[in-house]
């Protein structure tokens, strides 16, 4: 297919269709406005530190789990993946009680069972609709999609109604949300499909990387180069417009002017509809639509380096919560919920509390490093109200502390066009599903959208979304043999 697609933006999503594209012999173009590409996978070193952006851990990679298919199609499998604690992956810590979250739906409900025997009937329902799922999502990419209804009526569910209707117990509930920095967890909106499918990834096995998520980025580019796609960094588009011979032209900040078949955004719904100049096809009311959408809440992180040898590493991730936190709404004043992890072959942890636009939106005006003391203040205050909670369980952080190195939604908006800081996309409501997920299809013809404010936010889901929109170009008749799906499980 001589065809030329320009792909706006290298995160994770951009890249992963550039993938696909240019193994499908698609002239690709990928334009990265930073000089590094990765997105939220980023590394960055301080010192001999390394430490990721955005990237912590993945779940079912496994063969035959969610996320096993999608990157050994991506050819990721052999990158050093390291698997977490199979009993006590993720271990949520609530005031002075623990509990381990184990690989495993039967695992799983089982170890629980043993805090909480009058709740086993109610574990082993909510590990039974996690399961079916997670089986449903190879049919997402069915060029009959003949299981789409199961999707779309999870999308149209309640997440926390099911979790009450299921869960009796109101620290049992807590407990099942405690792993809650995957998502934003809102009672009001987040559907039970987000919530199922995210959860039962990490249900089946959990994984983090040695070396870094930057690696793959990488990879993928590495790859999309081999089969002659090009990567331009410090390259910003401002502009994709339609030519009199049915063509987009994107226009960039230097002037430069690319014609293409098609147009692929791997950036914010509002932003790439911003780009859009003198379309016929798209109207005021769609562009309204874009500006209107929430977005789900930022992340505040401390990237911690360690004194060597003070505190060992752990093979899981902690959630500590505060035993008054409501999970299910996030606080804009002192952080209620820290999660803590741990970085392989390094004297190194992250520290990371959920964090509104509001709470940073008074020096958005400000350049970077040129934000005054009051943003220094408040990042140092918001550190030591999340070593203070972290403390109840590494009683000795603070004085094993080398260095602190800070990020806020402001920093991810600034470096990776992140809209508002936002952590996971554009907030889903289960009340309207059809507003809030979003198709890769814009009203201009050929112009695309794809990354995690399409349909699930994560690794999994932006790798999903890839495909979807390659689909749109390629026909999903040809990616479901690519994929080789049917055997997946």
């Amino acid at each position: 297919m001589n065809q030329h697609v320009v792909v706006i933006g290298a995160g994770l999503g951009g890249l992963e269709c550039a993938y696909i594209l240019a193994k499908n012999g698609l002239q690709v173009t990928v334009l990265e406005h930073d000089k590094q590409i990765g997105g939220c996978l980023q590394s960055f070193r301080r010192g001999n530190t390394l430490f990721d952006s955005g990237f912590h851990y993945v779940g079912g990679l496994r063969e035959g789990e969610s996320l096993h298919g999608l990157f050994k199609y991506f050819q990721l499998l052999d990158l050093p993946w390291l698997m977490l604690d199979e009993t006590n992956f993720d271990e949520v810590v609530i005031g002075s009680q623990s509990f381990p979250f184990a690989f495993g739906h039967q695992r799983f409900a089982e170890t629980l069972s043993q805090f909480f025997p009058h709740e086993r009937k109610g574990l082993q329902t909510f590990v039974d609709t996690l399961k079916k799922v997670g089986e449903h999502l190879p049919h997402t990419f069915s060029p009959q999609h003949a299981d789409n209804d199961l999707s779309q009526s999870l999308f149209a569910q309640s997440a926390y109604d099911f979790l009450c209707n299921t869960i009796a117990d109101p620290l049992l509930r807590k407990v099942l949300s405690g792993t809650s920095l995957k998502m934003e967890l809102s009672r009001e909106t987040l559907p039970l499909y987000v919530f199922a499918q995210i959860n039962n990834s990490f249900l089946q096995s959990a994984f983090r990387i040695k070396g870094g998520g930057q690696q793959i980025a990488d990879r993928l580019a590495e790859i999309i180069k081999n089969e002659g796609g090009t990567i331009r960094t410090q390259s910003t588009a401002v502009a994709v417009s339609e030519t009199p011979d049915n063509h987009l032209q994107v226009s960039l900040s230097n002037g430069e002017q690319i014609t293409a078949d098609w147009v692929i955004a791997d950036i914010h719904p509002t932003s790439a509809v911003q780009l859009i100049e003198n379309s016929q096809h798209v109207k005021p009311v769609f562009k309204r639509r874009m500006n209107t959408l929430t977005n789900t809440f930022g992340m505040f992180t401390a990237n911690i380096r360690l004194k060597p040898g003070t505190i060992p590493y752990l093979n899981r991730n902690l959630f500590i919560h505060r035993p008054q936190a409501d999970l299910w709404q996030v606080r804009t004043d002192t952080p209620q919920s820290v999660m803590v992890s741990f970085y392989p072959e390094q004297d190194a942890l992250d520290l990371l509390t959920p964090m509104r636009w509001q709470q940073v939106q008074q020096w958005a005006d400000k350049p970077a490093r040129k934000r005054g003391e009051d943003y220094v203040l408040f990042k140092q205050q918001t550190v030591e109200q999340c070593l203070q909670l972290t403390e109840q369980y590494l009683p000795h952080i603070s004085s094993s502390i080398d260095r602190v190195f800070t990020s806020t939604p402001l920093t991810y908006s600034h470096y990776t066009l992140t809209h508002q800081g936002s952590a996971y996309g554009i907030q889903k409501d289960w009340h309207s599903p059809l507003t809030t997920v979003l198709s890769p299809r814009t009203p201009m013809p050929h112009f695309l959208l794809t990354g995690q404010n399409l349909n699930l936010h994560g690794i999994l889901g932006v790798s999903m979304t890839a495909v979807i929109t390659a689909a749109q170009i390629l026909g999903m008749d040809t990616l479901y043999q690519q994929l080789d799906v049917k055997h997946w499980n």
